[in-house]
């Protein structure tokens, strides 16, 4: 995971060298934290580090106890919402500490239909006064059945 200044020289600088999978990412609105997901355990989980002067602190901190992608921050970074792997939107309130920041215990706020749960982009984000979501969601029968693959066919047009 690279950051790149949007001032200045523009130089990339690498952030996280794991060899785990380190995605998702998404900074708090004054710049300061930076939320993403990382799979250390096996599972995409959320985590948020410090970040000042272009680099993260030593200060990783686990906010999802059973998974989660695609971590958003409201517009005030009093809240941090992520995507849970049974398609759930789950919120966990922050609040400012000497130490850091402090996070509550992730709850359900309700169930999605997102259109991937996971993948290059948020599927979801909330409104500036954080009442409402935006949110990819499939619409109709989601058990729509497998392609079929026809191999070799330009022999069966010949025929």
């Amino acid at each position: 995971m690279y950051a790149v200044a949007l001032d200045g020289e523009r130089k990339e600088t690498l952030l996280l060298n794991s060899p785990f999978d380190d995605d998702d990412p998404s900074f708090s609105p004054d710049g300061r934290w930076l939320a993403y997901a990382a799979d250390d355990t096996g599972t995409p989980e959320i985590y948020v580090q410090s970040f000042a002067d272009g680099a993260l602190g030593s200060d990783r901190k686990r906010i999802s106890s059973t998974g989660g992608r695609m971590p958003v921050w409201n517009r005030k970074g009093t809240e941090l919402y992520f995507l849970a792997p049974d398609g759930n939107l789950m919120a966990s309130s922050v609040k400012p500490e000497s130490s850091g920041l402090e996070f509550s215990p992730p709850i359900v706020l309700f169930k999605t239909r997102m259109l991937g749960r996971g993948g290059a982009v948020h599927e979801f984000d909330v409104s500036p006064d954080g009442q409402r979501f935006l949110i990819g969601t499939l619409i109709g029968d989601t058990k729509v059945p497998p392609p079929t693959v026809i191999l070799n066919w330009p022999a069966l047009v010949a025929k």
